[in-house]
């Protein structure tokens, strides 16, 4: 690929607005134009790269880590493809890059199943597969590099153990203690990983009772929307774990709207995952109790992976960022004055 000509299709599509004027004649709603792009003797390294989205701040702050990291400053060309969380949208994209032979892939997959076909074409074609983020469940787990991300799971178990000692604090730790969960996009590594820690810790706690779980699918307007069906469902709730920080905004509306008492004033507890900036300032104003960080910020780390590649190193399969919570038991201004995302 580097050193010789490459050929990038991208098609553009072109929509018209007309009127709905009875007797006049139809325009077509769009029309299609290519544009071929030619590089000639740049040795870039090219790079593919399919992301979930753009449903949440994490994703926004994911996307600019990875943008800011291939640039052609840096020596990359980056073709990068928004799969408005369809799957659909990225095994298209993935056979893309493999028609344009791109040097590398990486993938931040919607859901963990339904990729053994796709990944054993890029195998077959020789280009290293990354995955970010969210993992996959394939039969051959060589069939992608490696992984970088987050321990779903121990954010979940951190979030349990967090509220078992708040509890604690709180002199409530024998009460009969009613929580909802608003799930993520279900099947997703963050979804499963932390719906199973969060679980690990309440099957443990007697006097716990999970009431509903509900997906919000990691957006604010769904999140509300689940969070007021909850509301009108049950009419005592101590806790709400919301899997990341966007749908945890929306339950604060519906909270807000219904006149529910909710975070640091007492009535119900809010956990959170993400911690982005606009979380730090909910939590400063004390409507989110804990927040469960995932960290965004990985680009840094892939293009390591791609470096020691062009090296002919080996990397280690799986690679986890480092991550911590936040409450407001801690200083959260000066946190949040030190934060990229």
């Amino acid at each position: 690929m580097r050193g010789r000509c490459i050929r990038i299709f991208l098609t553009f599509f072109v929509f018209f607005l007309f009127g709905g004027c009875a007797g006049k004649e139809e325009v077509p709603n769009h029309a299609v134009m290519e544009e071929e792009i030619e590089r000639e003797g740049k040795d870039y390294i090219v790079i593919g790269c399919s992301q979930v989205g753009s449903e949440s701040d994490y994703r926004l702050a994911n996307t600019e880590s990875l943008k800011s990291t291939f640039t052609a400053e840096n020596g990359y060309y980056l073709l990068f493809e928004d799969a408005q969380q369809k799957q659909e949208n990225q095994i298209k994209a993935i056979r893309n890059f493999i028609l344009q032979e791109v040097d590398y892939i990486i993938l931040d997959p919607v859901v963990e199943t339904g990729w053994d076909a796709v990944l054993k074409e890029a195998k077959e074609a020789g280009i290293p597969v990354i995955l970010t983020d969210r993992s996959v469940r394939v039969e051959d787990e060589r069939l992608y590099t490696c992984w970088i991300g987050s321990d779903f799971r121990k954010e979940g178990q951190m979030a349990g153990e967090w509220l078992k000692k708040y509890l604690q604090q709180q002199n409530r730790q024998h009460e009969r203690i009613r929580i909802v969960t608003l799930q993520g996009t279900l099947n997703s590594s963050a979804q499963l990983g932390r719906t199973k820690g969060f679980r690990d810790v309440l099957e443990k706690q007697k006097n716990w009772v999970m009431l509903d779980y509900q997906s919000g699918d990691f957006t604010q307007m769904k999140g509300q929307e689940v969070m007021e069906y909850l509301l009108n469902t049950y009419e005592k709730i101590d806790v709400v774990v919301s899997e990341n920080d966007n749908m945890t905004f929306g339950a604060i509306d519906a909270m807000k709207e219904a006149g529910r008492p909710f975070g640091i004033g007492g009535g119900v507890i809010v956990i959170s995952f993400d911690a982005v900036r606009a979380a730090f300032k909910h939590m400063m104003a004390g409507e989110i109790n804990a927040d469960f960080e995932c960290n965004p910020l990985l680009g840094p780390m892939v293009e390591q992976v791609i470096r020691d590649l062009e090296a002919k190193k080996e990397v280690e399969k799986i690679q986890y960022v480092d991550e911590t919570y936040y409450d407001s038991s801690m200083d959260l201004n000066a946190v949040m004055k030190s934060r990229e995302y």
